[in-house]
């Protein structure tokens, strides 16, 4: 098998799997899914959908991205950074919709690792994974209000920020103080235990708490039991999504935002994780992974899957060594919602929501934030423009607006680091001194179309001017067609006027790449070095009086 489409769990089996990395794995995969328990039905309810739906997508999606993934450590399960996206699809579509656009997203996500798009996935820039990251932790936060303060509304919540806040706003006088008392109780808890005991399972015990302190104060707030009756002791039968063209056709740009956000997501999580442990993840197996992943998760009646930094993160921190981690991650979930599936009833959503305003305040990179903003007005022009897109506009279009200003800042930035010099400001032995006739001109960075008009106009300055023009693009690191063509027209203006024009230092490539333009002899010689340039001139020269 290639090893690039080769799952990490393979890898590790055949350097050796023992009881000790087991135990260690076992121990790390108990720990992810303690974290995972509560923000699993924590981001379903937030999504609108039952938190049973949270659970089979951390259970089947879990297990299939760690068993069929790129990644050591990634851990697979429902995001936060999708609950705005499953909030709209299933308000546009319902569940059956829902289930679709994962399914679909799935065999997109299988189609991008095999035509091996997962290494461009990775050149997102900085400032929008950032600023996306950041205006995603908002609506996050937005969308948890009404639970954290037991707000009535009087009808649906709206599902823009803009159109949100002033029904907030409205419904302040319906404020429940036990829920809100819940919710401190929930967010202080675990802030508390982070600050002193962050080896603690600090999400579930803050959990437990506010749960017990509601049941046996008879608190008056919404529990999981009294919105949603409970949740299942086991998976659901497989089944196929329903499928009709009509409703395929609808939930494409959700599919295709799903397979977008899931493949960024994903291996920006493995991408941290490298870093973390030193190791490489496999991209585009990776997706391939994650697309199995959303559809076995369809199959179940669960939504989107992708690796989810913060638990990837925690299963490093605990110690997991391998895939079998996160498999046993899926696995303990499983066990956990057969043995204790009646307690979660008791779980109040004040409580659920007080982990997620937790999340997305995690979420926000707030040292990458300040720093984008000092760094360059580019920058700051991408960052803004992605958080403020994600926020009042749209996810996916806050990625391609920040992608594109990412990459023209690139472009612009690019285009300046070429140079095309006077090659006598560099040489100690100036050809111009011992030949007036000749000029010779240094490339140098990367020659392409960003570049290609400044060069193009030095270029054609001296194109005409002197018997001899030599080229040097010993120091050209890379060059495309546009700036092959540049070349080729500095070639026929120079061979009108007669003037005899020397390429030297060009390599293999380089050379094909002008010769495809028309840049071949005899209107141009190639040579190794200007010096040879200088050698050739000198013998076509009469001798000096």
């Amino acid at each position: 098998m290639n090893s690039e489409f080769q799952p990490k769990l393979i890898s590790v089996l055949a350097e050796g799997y023992g009881f000790a990395r087991l135990k260690a794995d076992a121990i790390a995969g108990l720990t992810v899914a303690i974290v995972a328990l509560p923000l699993s039905m924590a981001i379903a309810i937030a999504s609108g959908v039952t938190p049973d739906r949270g659970l089979f997508t951390a259970i089947v999606g879990g297990f299939l991205v760690s068993a069929l993934g790129g990644s050591r450590h990634q851990i697979g399960g429902p995001a936060g950074a999708f609950i705005v996206l499953v909030a709209a699809t299933v308000t546009a579509h319902g569940i059956d919709g829902l289930l679709l656009a994962t399914a679909m997203a799935g065999l997109f996500l299988m189609l991008a690792g095999l035509l091996r798009l997962g290494d461009y996935v990775k050149f997102i820039p900085y400032p929008v994974t950032v600023g996306f990251t950041a205006g995603i932790a908002v609506i996050i936060f937005s969308s948890q209000i009404t639970e954290l303060l037991g707000l009535t509304l009087p009808a649906r919540e709206p599902g823009p920020l803009v159109e949100k806040l002033p029904v907030l706003a409205s419904a302040l006088p319906t404020l429940n103080p036990a829920a809100a008392t819940v919710a401190f109780l929930t967010i202080a808890t675990i802030l508390i235990l982070r600050r002193f005991r962050p080896s603690w399972p600090g999400l579930l015990i803050a959990v437990g708490v506010a749960s017990l302190a509601a049941t046996l104060l008879s608190l008056p707030v919404e529990t999981i039991g009294t919105r949603f009756g409970g949740i299942p002791r086991s998976l659901p039968v497989p089944h196929l999504p329903s499928f009709s063209p009509e409703l395929a056709q609808a939930v494409l740009p959700d599919a295709i935002a799903f397979a977008l956000l899931g493949a960024i997501e994903s291996l920006l999580s493995a991408v941290v994780a490298d870093g973390m442990t030193g190791r490489r993840h496999r991209s585009n197996i990776e997706l391939i992974g994650q697309g199995v992943a959303n559809i076995g998760s369809a199959l179940f009646g669960g939504m989107c899957v992708t690796g989810t930094i913060a638990r990837t993160a925690t299963n490093v921190r605990a110690g997991g060594t391998s895939p079998f981690s996160g498999i046993l991650h899926a696995v303990f979930l499983l066990v956990f919602m057969a043995l204790a599936a009646p307690l979660a009833s008791y779980i109040p959503l004040a409580s659920l929501a007080g982990v997620l305003a937790i999340v997305s305040w995690n979420m926000v990179e707030r040292p990458a934030f300040a720093a984008l903003l000092r760094s360059s007005r580019g920058d700051a022009v991408v960052l803004l423009a992605t958080f403020l897109l994600v926020i009042f506009r749209d996810l996916t279009e806050g990625i391609v607006v920040g992608f594109t200003l990412g990459a023209l800042l690139f472009i612009n930035r690019m285009s300046k680091s070429v140079t095309v010099v006077p090659h006598e400001e560099e040489s100690e032995h100036p050809l111009k001194n011992t030949d007036p006739d000749t000029v010779v001109y240094r490339i140098g960075g990367a020659f392409f179309f960003g570049a290609a008009a400044t060069v193009g106009s030095v270029l054609d300055r001296i194109a005409d001017r002197y018997h001899n023009l030599v080229l040097d693009c010993s120091a050209v690191s890379f060059m495309d067609s546009t700036a092959a063509n540049v070349i080729a027209g500095t070639i026929r203006k120079a061979e009108r006027a007669g003037v005899r024009v020397f390429i030297a230092g060009a390599n293999p490539d380089f050379r094909h790449l002008l010769e495809t333009h028309e840049v071949r002899s005899p209107e141009v010689e190639y040579v190794e070095t200007i010096k040879a340039a200088r050698t050739l001139i000198r013998e076509v020269q009469p001798p000096e009086a």
